[in-house]
């Protein structure tokens, strides 16, 4: 059983081609969860669910661009997998057209039940697994592409301070802010790589194809920042893969940068503004793709 959320679209939610971006799609998917699992679920046992977990893994495939209009798009949301102590979220975000379902993205979420007055996890009781099984369908996702080994460099590095407004009510950075986080690293990173590209060279646009994060440990606030460490992981013809991590590097083992807080993966495509669709990027920036591939650590 599916359940059906409408959500609006804010002139806010925009970035600067006019889509919504892709941070905003995980709010989006955020809203939809806790209103299925809080508001329509079959009965009150969801309720710790709905407020009681912590993200474990956000998988996303952005399908098309979502832009600006007045009406609310619609997001499915049904539960893909229940295991001991994690459930599985599945959404889809769509227009219902005469000519059909247009899908802009589809995604799943990993979610475990977290005692927070105890900073642990827990396992999922038989009331709630009878709940969350009413919801029950396969995942809209193929399996995931495999990482790469970190890379660490000072181009690389990005300088992560939390701010107060990220946190929640548990004192844990937001799982959405997590995007936020490895999209500001992302920009820092790829403007130096552009550096090298002669002046007087076109712009290339660039959208996100897809994105996966690993949740491993709680980011805190605090005065002394992070580090994010990005690297290009693949060059293809219209697409390239970055990889990114957070690390503490008070903490943990301080040759490897330090504890690993957060992993993701991410696969931008160039595109053609005009058509909207996936074009070659120009060589004299593919080769700086290459390049920095073929950066050592």
């Amino acid at each position: 059983m599916r359940h059906v959320y409408e959500c609006p679209v804010r002139w806010a939610d925009l970035d600067l081609l006019g889509h919504v971006n892709n941070v905003t799609y995980v709010d989006y998917l955020q809203e939809a969860r806790i209103d299925m699992l809080l508001t329509h679920a079959p009965d009150s046992r969801a309720t710790d669910l709905a407020e009681g977990v912590v993200v474990v893994r956000h998988d996303v495939s952005y399908l098309r661009p979502l832009t600006f209009r007045s009406e609310p798009v619609k997001i499915d949301s049904w539960v893909s997998e229940i295991r001991a102590a994690t459930f599985t979220m599945a959404y889809e975000v769509y227009d219902e057209t005469p000519e059909g379902r247009v899908v802009y993205l589809r995604a799943t979420s990993v979610l475990t039940p977290f005692v927070f007055a105890e900073e642990r996890p827990r396992r999922i009781s038989a009331a709630e697994k009878e709940t969350l099984s009413r919801f029950l369908e396969d995942s809209p996702l193929p399996p995931v592409g495999a990482t790469t080994p970190a890379r660490h460099n000072e181009i690389s590095r990005y300088p992560l301070r939390v701010r107060f407004s990220d946190v929640d009510v548990y004192g844990h950075v937001n799982n959405v802010k997590y995007f936020e986080f490895f999209q500001e690293a992302r920009i820092a990173y790829m403007s130096r790589i552009w550096d090298g590209v002669s002046e007087g060279s076109s712009k290339v646009p660039m959208v996100l194809a897809q994105m996966n994060v690993d949740y491993r440990t709680p980011i805190l606030f605090r005065p002394d920042a992070y580090d994010i460490h990005s690297w290009v992981s693949h060059v293809g013809n219209s697409s390239f893969v970055v990889e990114s991590e957070i690390r503490d590097p008070l903490a943990g083992d301080r040759d490897a940068g330090g504890t690993l807080l957060s992993r993701a993966r991410v696969v931008m495509v160039t595109f053609d503004p005009t058509t909207q669709r996936a074009a070659p990027a120009p060589e004299a920036y593919r080769e700086l793709l290459r390049r920095e591939l073929s950066r050592a650590s």
